[in-house]
């Protein structure tokens, strides 16, 4: 492992970088803080002038991921406007995407065993990115007739459960798992097949 430099200031964010290393090379619970501090190139000591223990390194690698996942969720909802089914399903994408591309922060925040309740902040940006999920259903459940309409909060954590299992079955080279078809396509089929049983998708489409 590489040292990482850092400037007076920044220890706190080195720490960080070091853990998301390690969790994606170990996973979150086979690390220790002392390892952390080694790769960020600081004594073990140093680290608790900023963390608690691993758990609080952990959940604040967690907020940041749930900070960029939030700002990805709201990029893909606005950029399926003004239709609202090309925005529900950018923002089941989004999800793919993110796991695909910051998998240290997924871990975190998804793996971890972290509780999104840990701490106020965390708590938060958590929720914000579950708000933008739940307007996205919102604004497409407004098409179904008032009768035979889940409420938004059901729909977006289908699609959300949906979204977590195609990562978490296929996307992460998990052993067993193997698909003939690649996520982003099991993805794309299962929105269109839950839609569709919405009656927000033509039979035919």
């Amino acid at each position: 492992m590489v040292k990482r430099g850092y400037h007076h200031g920044n220890l706190r964010q080195a720490l960080v970088d070091a853990a998301l290393d390690l969790i994606r090379e170990k996973g979150p619970t086979g690390f220790t803080l002392s390892e952390a501090a080694k790769q960020a190139g600081v004594t073990p000591a140093a680290v608790y002038r900023h963390f608690e223990g691993r758990e609080d390194l952990i959940a604040e690698a967690a907020r940041q991921g749930y900070e960029i996942f939030a700002d990805l969720m709201q990029y893909a909802y606005d950029k399926g406007q003004p239709s609202a089914l090309a925005a529900f399903e950018a923002t089941g994408r989004a999800y793919l995407a993110f796991a695909r591309r910051y998998p240290g922060h997924y871990i975190a925040m998804f793996e971890s065993g972290i509780s999104v309740n840990r701490n106020p902040d965390l708590a938060a940006v958590a929720r914000r990115a579950w708000t933008v999920l739940e307007k996205s259903a919102g604004d497409l459940s407004r098409h179904i007739p008032p009768e035979k309409r889940p409420p938004a909060s059901m729909v977006s954590a289908h699609i959300w459960a949906l979204s977590h299992g195609v990562v978490e079955l296929f996307a992460r080279n998990s052993p067993g798992s193997q698909s003939p078809f690649p996520p982003e396509d099991l993805l794309e089929s299962g929105i269109g097949v839950y839609l569709r049983g919405l009656g927000l998708i033509p039979p035919d489409a």
